[in-house]
């Protein structure tokens, strides 16, 4: 009888020692599955900030269009034209009395240029309008009456995002949002 007992508590002891492996296995599994799990919710979260800083840009470059829209005689007669931030020029304000066209694109610019800074990082813009075929002369009378789709206007908006498998947040790459529009 005493031999017997022997043989089964022999073979309990394996069976333990099996199951404790078997439980470490599972828990490395389980372990490497909760590494890949977080490397997925690392690489979501920085699609998600690409994308929201690709929705910016693009966001900010129709409020300008808009301004840009509102103010042909300013398109048309180059007042758009240039590079942004702007880095001078004076505080143009329109709201206590009446703009010229180039002051209220003046005032347009500043706003944007507030806009680029505080919307995305290490914003750079510019703006090129072709007036070649507006179809009139930025101090006609009729320019406000003409037809759309009367002059083509380029826009580019550039920043800074981390690269997306950039874990030392050393090296960024220059994204560019290139716009032809018919104010």
């Amino acid at each position: 009888m005493n031999a017997r007992r022997g043989v089964r508590f022999g073979s309990r002891g394996i069976q333990r020692g099996v199951s404790l492996i078997e439980v470490l296995v599972a828990v490395l599994v389980f372990g490497i599955g909760l590494l890949g799990l977080a490397a997925l919710i690392i690489v979501s979260l920085r699609s998600t900030q690409t994308a929201y800083l690709r929705t910016q840009a693009s966001v900010l470059a129709q409020g300008m269009s808009n301004r840009m829209r509102a103010n042909p005689a300013g398109v048309w007669g180059g007042n758009y034209n240039g590079s942004y931030p702007l880095s001078s020029g004076g505080s143009a304000s329109c709201s206590s009395s009446t703009c010229t066209p180039a002051q209220l694109a003046q005032q347009d610019g500043q706003y944007w240029s507030q806009e680029l800074a505080a919307g995305l990082p290490s914003a750079a813009a510019s703006i090129a309008c072709d007036a070649a075929t507006a179809g009139a002369s930025p101090d006609s009378a009729s320019l406000n009456e003409r037809p759309p789709y009367g002059g083509n206007c380029s826009m580019s908006i550039s920043w800074t995002e981390r690269a997306n498998g950039d874990t030392s947040h050393s090296s960024a790459a220059t994204q560019t949002f290139v716009w032809n529009f018919q104010p």
